[in-house]
């Protein structure tokens, strides 16, 4: 099947939609109207119509990356439920896939191990759908989805046509992109990878995944003993859905790790140095020495018991309650040490601070 195609028609309800249904988080208030594309045509009419009438847009997916205020959004949420997964070429140079913004992305990790691509078994159990990974530049356990993006598809709602643009032009860089630093100019319609063919993964760069599988740090493990082990990592975490499990209900780490001069990382913190000279160091780091332990709670949101960089709903839970307590922690760190830490999520009608 083709990226995109499918049912020719967006489905639109008005009557009000809780968002907190639609998110890992389990927060959020009413919409007014949703509009579920199935279709990339869909899915830029959706857009263009609302854009045309003046009316707010929220894309929404998997909502593995929203934070949503207790009010709700006031304006048409766009559910992105394109479908589509095509091989433009498979040969022995590797393989060209190329994805609908719909497509769950761990669905799609399981495709590449089960026909032998390679490049994305370190990102296993990351909610959300493809669409939202190159808005993050997602990454894990040394991995990112920059390595092998070549292009993305996209809805330019200022030129008001729909654009492709190589890898080289999206900005990537840690946890951010040229569509996230313009969230409201485009509409991420598919994504094309490029991935390499065989059965071992790349060499393995991050230590706690190397001790995991019993290697060395930049030696090879097969890509699905690779899968399994960053799965196990990851619940380890809380950080694969579970719907029993409240430390499951979050948006993924909160925060990202901050990129500072070298003489701004606190003694004894995690350094890893940057090719500009500057230095990422551990938020998790911070908030941990900064006094906040996990399973910190205030009201029905908490600290996850598993990890330190996801805030939790522990059951009925607002927004407003999730917030206060990223506020705290931020500014915790930031009196401890001098070091702001930035949201991950996307926030919807609410802010840290």
């Amino acid at each position: 099947m083709r990226c995109g195609q499918g049912a020719r028609h967006a489905h639109r309800r008005r009557r009000p939609v809780r968002l907190a249904e639609h998110t890992t988080l389990r927060l959020g208030g009413p919409a007014d109207e949703v509009v579920a594309a199935t279709g990339s045509e869909e899915l830029v009419e959706a857009v263009r119509s609302a854009d045309a009438a003046g009316t707010p847009v929220l894309l929404l997916a998997g909502g593995s990356n929203l934070v949503v205020a207790d009010a709700g959004f006031g304006g048409r949420v766009v559910h992105v439920a394109t479908r589509g997964v095509q091989v433009e070429s498979d040969a022995c140079g590797g393989a060209m896939v190329r994805v609908a913004a719909g497509e769950p992305w761990d669905d799609l990790v399981v495709r590449a191990l089960a026909e032998g691509w390679l490049g994305l078994e370190a990102l296993s159990g990351i909610p959300g759908s493809v669409g939202a990974t190159p808005v993050q530049n997602v990454g894990a356990y040394g991995q990112e989805v920059a390595q092998t993006i070549a292009s993305v598809r996209t809805f330019d709602r200022v030129e008001r046509a729909v654009r492709t643009l190589a890898a080289a032009e999206c900005g990537f860089g840690y946890r951010t992109s040229r569509f996230k630093v313009d969230p409201l100019r485009y509409v991420v319609l598919d994504v094309t990878f490029q991935l390499r063919l065989g059965t071992l993964g790349g060499p393995v760069a991050y230590a706690e995944l190397a001790r995991s599988l019993g290697v060395a740090a930049g030696e090879r493990a097969p890509a699905a003993d690779v899968r399994e082990a960053v799965l196990t990592l990851r619940r380890g975490k809380g950080m694969v859905l579970d719907e029993a499990d409240h430390d499951t209900w979050s948006a993924g780490s909160f925060f990202t790790n901050p990129v500072v001069e070298p003489e701004r990382v606190p003694a004894g913190a995690p350094a890893w140095p940057q090719p500009d000279g500057s230095v990422k160091t551990s938020a998790a780091w911070l908030i941990e020495h900064a006094g906040f332990e996990r399973g910190h709670v205030r009201g029905h949101v908490a600290i996850s018991g598993k990890h330190t960089l996801a805030l939790t709903n522990r059951g009925g839970g607002t927004t407003a309650e999730l917030v206060a307590l990223a506020t705290e922690i931020r500014d915790g760190v930031e009196l401890a040490y001098g070091v702001r830490l930035d949201p991950e999520p996307t926030l919807v009608g609410c802010r840290v601070g």
